[in-house]
């Protein structure tokens, strides 16, 4: 794509419409440069990305370095140490799973610690909603829930999902939801996960200088870190999340940036944590603090949420969403927003300054994210209203004094999200006839081709959008049924992919189906932790049958087109490691051409796993995804025409009396 560029005070302006496809977004930048603010996206134009350190040819991990090797020439020299461009990248490879491991499981293990003092009864202003969720994860690692109380059971669910983080030995509890034939591979390779804190410090152990030297055995080890994520932290996070908060069901939602409202108290929350947003949902409709909204001159307040947070309550409580993480400053450049309250990941420093630019109070909540020139107020599970109720004050404040002048995107648009597992069983099956059999059967007579999950990030490098929406496009209009976690699914719903009306959009086959079930074309599960969700759907298609005896063999594919964080590299390792073929736009931190490479995109698929893909291109990612697919039906058998017939409900009658 040729981009017209012209210089403006020594530094390169590049078009709005070159940076993103989000009208709202172009509209925030371009008053943001003239309002003299910059952005991610300007920051990305002028700062140059390093090419030794985008190849991974560049290893910082002792003092003799850094050590520079030549990603054209890679076997042409070594480290001062003697390490071959193998172990470098594997190394940093490494240590990217390490690092987004530790998040997501860090994530998972404050959820669980917040279940266990809600269940001892320690704190009081959250309960568990949902018990039936609550006895069903019970059940799937083997606790007996028949005749026993509520307490009783979650006690129990609590020491057992503990050694997620703290067992040394032994296997994961949710281990026990792997397909019999995948956990069969990995224990085979000796990837079959501990604790999460074992994995973690045992990978960041072997890449210290003068340890593991060969780049099979450490891949051996972010394997496991990975799946130590995928099966323990990230599945906990979802399901305790689930459980304290409700188990999401499909739900109409706005998003982008016209959710805000000009004559009210405008808040928006954004980070990872759903306890901190639950909270204040209870603290924007407190009585008092809506009174003195008004006492203000406002009409009411308006809550709102970005990234992965608002994306957990916008699954679970219908509350609008104004943007992915590309947009934050954006919408901080409206002058409408009066409080962003932050707590962990994906936070960018650059807001500081933004929220300065406007007088926006930008308030950070948890201990592990302080921003120097932010706020800092301070949430605590045991009294989570008093930091909430707080921030809303602070808002409320501003909105009284409000000097920056307000300009609002009218860009609203309308999502259907909410597809947790436990929802699309029951929308495929009924009440009391929950089934995965009608997709599996609608897979193997050909309606559907196979299932995709598109999830991730926005980045800067890359027009924002553009590549997920086209590739959703393609996908679905070749019958490929598509999950969405994270960022993406927002680039979705703001494209109106996430309606049921989209279903005209898709292939015949797939148009079918959707209409037959009134759903999307394309299905939105929830934050980038519910990747799970993704992981438990696999699980159900290879225990309904059909498809395969691993998740190896099933027609289905993961991509995360406009990845940008060590977490993306960690998710798409768990994927390969689970078995899913997965496709990273953007860039790829590994040089082409070296044994490292060809070990995670040829070498892996023969062991039993997945394997990585990489291109840039939507179409050419649409490509490598539906091949795949289709290599993966053929060897089912199931390329070979068969009777294209849509199951109705005696039909689904019929196979349950057999």
């Amino acid at each position: 794509m040729d981009i017209k560029k012209k210089i403006v005070a020594e530094k390169i302006e590049v078009p709005v419409g070159d940076l993103t496809t989000c009208d709202a977004t172009q509209q925030m930048i371009a008053k943001g440069r003239r309002d003299g603010v910059e952005t991610a996206f300007d920051r990305a134009v002028n700062m140059k990305a390093c090419p030794i350190g985008a190849d991974s040819a560049c290893c910082k991990h002792c003092f003799m370095g850094p050590c520079r090797l030549n990603a054209k020439d890679p076997y042409g020299k070594v480290g001062v140490c003697g390490a071959t461009i193998d172990t470098i990248m594997a190394r940093n490879f490494a240590r990217m799973v390490a690092a987004g491991g530790a998040a997501h499981t860090d994530h998972g293990m404050s959820m669980l610690d917040l279940f266990r003092e809600v269940v001892n009864g320690n704190i009081k202003d959250y309960v568990i909603k949902d018990v039936q969720k609550l006895e069903s994860v019970a059940q799937s690692i083997g606790i007996e829930t028949e005749g026993r109380s509520t307490k009783e059971i979650a006690i129990d669910l609590y020491e057992a999902l503990e050694r997620t983080y703290t067992a040394v030995d032994g296997e994961i509890p949710f281990a026990k939801r792997v397909p019999p034939k995948t956990l069969e591979t990995w224990r085979k390779q000796g990837v079959v996960p501990r604790g999460a804190m074992r994995e973690i410090m045992d990978l960041m152990h072997r890449t210290h200088m003068g340890v593991d030297q060969d780049y099979t055995n450490i891949t051996r080890q972010i394997s496991r870190t990975a799946l130590a994520d995928g099966w323990g932290g990230s599945m906990v996070a979802t399901e305790i999340s689930d459980i304290l908060f409700g188990t999401p069901s499909p739900v109409s939602v706005e998003v982008n940036m016209g959710v805000l409202k000009e004559d009210q108290v405008n808040i928006i929350i954004h980070g990872h944590e759903p306890n901190l947003f639950e909270s204040m949902i209870e603290s924007v409709h407190e009585p008092t603090l809506i009174a003195a909204a008004k006492a203000a001159g406002a009409k009411g307040i308006n809550l709102a949420g970005m990234c992965c947070s608002g994306a957990e309550v916008l699954v679970r409580h219908g509350i609008p969403h104004a943007g992915s993480f590309m947009s934050t400053e954006a919408i901080l450049i409206t002058g409408a927003v009066d409080a962003m309250a932050v707590d962990v990941q994906c936070i960018k420093q650059g807001l500081v300054k933004v929220a300065q630019c406007y007088g926006t109070h930008l308030i950070t909540t948890n201990p592990r994210c302080k921003i120097e020139g932010a706020m800092h107020i301070e949430f605590h599970d045991h009294d989570p209203k008093k930091s909430t109720d707080e921030i809303v004050i602070k808002a409320i404040s501003r909105f009284k004094n409000r000097t920056a002048k307000v300009e609002i995107p009218r860009n609203v648009n309308t999502g259907v999200h909410g597809f947790s597992h436990e929802y699309i069983n029951y929308m495929l099956g009924g009440s009391f006839r929950g089934s995965y059999t009608p997709l599996n059967d609608n897979i193997i007579n050909g309606r559907i081709r196979g299932v995709a999950g598109v999830v991730g990030c926005t980045n800067a490098r890359i027009k924002q959008d553009w590549v997920h929406v086209e590739l959703v496009k393609e996908l679905i209009k070749n019958d490929v049924l598509v999950l969405q976690t994270g960022c993406a699914q927002i680039a979705l719903a703001k494209a109106g992919l996430t309606t049921p009306e989209a279903a005209h959009l898709a292939g015949p086959g797939l148009k079918e189906v959707c209409e037959t079930v009134g759903m999307p074309p394309v299905l939105g599960l929830g934050s980038c932790v519910d990747n799970s969700r993704i992981l438990i759907a696999a699980s159900e298609m290879v225990r309904t049958g059909g498809l395969g005896d691993s998740i190896a063999d099933l027609p289905v594919a993961g991509c995360a087109p406009e990845y940008m964080s060590e977490k993306a590299i960690c998710i798409g390792q768990y994927f390969v490691a689970s078995g899913v073929y997965t496709v990273f736009g953007v860039t790829f931190p590994i040089v082409e051409g070296t044994k490292f490479h060809k070990h995670l995109f040829e070498e892996y698929e023969s062991m039993g796993f997945g394997k990585w893909g990489f291109a840039v291109h939507p179409h050419d990612i649409a490509r490598l995804m539906i091949a795949h697919i289709d290599k993966k039906r053929a060897a089912l058998g199931l390329d070979k025409g068969r009777e294209r017939v849509l199951m109705d409900m005696q039909d689904r009658r019929a196979i349950d009396a057999a």
